[in-house]
């Protein structure tokens, strides 16, 4: 443990450090502010430098649940939240786990999206890492620094796909330190084992290379074999100062993220969490939704709209999870059609990628289709002649799932599932409100983004976000704690299948189909110990029994809580 935080072995929840005065008020993960106690400002040189009321975290709180309340805009509340976490950790936590509903969107999805894109009018204090193309030749010497010696865990992004917002550059950086927000928020991983770190490569968003205040390294991004041996020496220097970290992909274009996922994941322990755990969210919530349809995930029809990283992750776990329930991989791609920004991919389509050929669909398949034109196929014509009874959208086109298709699903399907995914809002391809609407209440829907309860026949119905803050805090819990040397498939499976267990639809059908965002510190713990089990099933992490395990996870969650403060001599 550094010198700034040492424990007392005698005294566990004493906190003992050498900082004092200014030095102490100005560390985020020490600063208690008003908190502090007479004895302690005493003792630490703080009279004089903190006002004379003595408060609790609970005033703490409440006093800056007033000052968001005061903030009229997203940003402004974003804006508040990320001051926070850089004066005062405790109490950033704190307010998340005492108000996530609340909180949850803020700190993250949606209102990262627009912190992401004005990071450079809010950047102010060091909070993780930029390494610079510029710097490439000094990564090692960088993250030489004894601070970052109890580091377990890195969010990485190159900022060129955020959300549905495309190339922020180093504006990037907002969801790395969002993503680490989470771990220790949901998931309670300590914030001192967490280093968000953004590679700057570049941009090629010639709005904000105009910009002149923009913080990023201002030039065209760097792709090609250069990108790739800057990456490679990101990746050895990672693995060289700390052999057994955690290493979260995140934000990628899709290109990229699925290349250095398949080129790393058998190197080090490591995921992505658009590709893996945007699948594993989806297969939770959708086993959870085909439970209260009461037709199992292999007799459905699904369109998959959008086949991107993410939606190549979600076809993926589906199909796995149908092989399980009896199909061969060749009937299980039968049932998903799955769409490029072309229309649905079939042979002869345009723009068909590499990873996507698994999944297009032979002239045969749609021979006979009364078609609504005479060029690509389109989503109403797959949902029209293939009967679709699941719905995904991972395709951040904003409306695509208009009326006309929802009324045609819902003429042939008593309880349609429909997940509108994208990212932020303002990308949804359909609102809930708008779903249940059009099928008379009876979809079972599922949303990328918060949305509040909508009315429906006299009742109030709670939309369920299927947000990836279900999966990652808990999987990432659970691969600490096991000590896991990878992350496998079936341990993405086992947090999947983790989340459906907690689903309300298991007592009510016509419940919400996740629990409310409230408990995902709970759902981590359940997430986690799934994940620590499946990695001890796959060989890769040490083998302890049920109660230890448990005991082990309890032991390693930080609970943000203000201690008593010793001063070392």
């Amino acid at each position: 443990m550094s010198k700034e935080n040492e424990s007392n072995k005698a005294h566990p929840d004493v906190v003992r450090t050498q900082l004092h005065g200014f030095e102490l008020l100005h560390n985020s993960r020490l600063n208690k502010g008003t908190a502090f106690t007479e004895e302690e400002r005493t003792a630490f040189g703080l009279h004089g430098l903190l006002p004379p009321h003595i408060g609790t975290l609970e005033d703490q709180r409440e006093r800056r649940l007033r000052v968001l309340a005061s903030r009229n805009t997203a940003f402004g509340k974003y804006s508040n939240m990320r001051d926070l976490q850089d004066n005062c950790e405790t109490l950033f936590y704190s307010l998340i786990a005492h108000h996530t509903e609340e909180m949850l969107p803020i700190v993250y999805t949606p209102d990262v999206g627009e912190g992401c894109q004005r990071f450079s009018e809010i950047w102010r204090r060091p909070r993780g890492l930029f390494l610079s193309y510029t710097h490439k030749d000094r990564i090692e010497e960088i993250l030489s620094d004894p601070r970052y010696d109890e580091a377990r865990c890195i969010v990485v992004s190159d900022g060129e796909r955020i959300l549905g917002l495309g190339d922020q550059g180093a504006g990037g950086m907002g969801i790395p330190i969002g993503k680490m927000a989470l771990y220790t928020a949901l998931g309670g991983i300590p914030p001192e084992h967490c280093l968000p770190i953004l590679l700057d490569v570049g941009t090629d968003n010639d709005t904000i290379l105009r910009e002149p205040f923009y913080i990023g390294w201002q030039h065209k991004r760097i792709r090609g074999p250069e990108y790739d041996e800057f990456i490679e020496e990101f990746v050895t220097a990672v693995e060289r100062r700390w052999p057994h970290i955690l290493l979260q992909w995140e934000d990628f274009a899709g290109v990229n993220a699925a290349i250095l996922l398949k080129r790393y994941r058998d190197r080090l322990c490591t995921f992505n969490d658009d590709i893996q755990g945007t699948a594993a969210i989806v297969t939770g919530a959708l086993l959870a939704a085909v439970q209260a349809t009461g037709l199992p995930l292999k007799e459905q029809t699904i369109g998959l709209f959008g086949s991107g990283s993410a939606g190549l992750g979600i076809c993926d776990l589906l199909i796995a999870e149908m092989k399980e329930e009896g199909l061969s991989e060749e009937q299980a791609r039968k049932r998903i059609y799955a769409f490029n920004r072309h229309g649905l991919l079939v042979e002869g389509c345009e723009g068909i990628r590499a990873g996507q050929e698994p999944l297009v669909r032979k002239k045969a398949d749609v021979a006979g289709w009364k078609l609504s034109g005479t060029g690509a196929i389109s989503l109403l014509d797959v949902v029209r002649n293939a009967r679709v009874t699941i719905l995904l959208g991972v395709s951040a086109q904003t409306g695509a799932f208009t009326e006309e298709i929802v009324r045609e699903m819902a003429s042939h399907t008593a309880r349609p599932i429909i997940f509108p995914m994208s990212n932020p809002t303002s990308k949804s391809e359909a609102t809930p409100a708008d779903l249940l609407h059009w099928t008379a209440g009876r979809v079972l829907v599922g949303t990328g983004s918060p949305y509040d309860p909508v009315e429906v026949n006299g009742k109030l119905v709670r939309i369920s976000q299927v947000n990836n803050s279900f999966i990652f805090p808990g999987l990432a819990l659970g691969i600490l704690v096991s000590r896991t040397t990878r992350v496998s498939d079936a341990m993405i499976m086992a947090s999947a299948k983790a989340l459906a267990s907690l689903s309300p639809t298991i007592a009510d059908p016509e419940a919400p189909l996740l629990p409310p965002i409230a408990d995902c510190r709970k759902v981590s713990l359940v997430v986690a110990e799934a994940v620590a089990k499946q990695a001890m099933a796959d060989g890769t992490a040490e083998k302890v029994d049920d109660k230890t395990l448990r005991e082990n996870l309890r032991a390693y969650v930080w609970d943000p809580v203000y201690h008593p403060y010793e001063r070392i001599p």
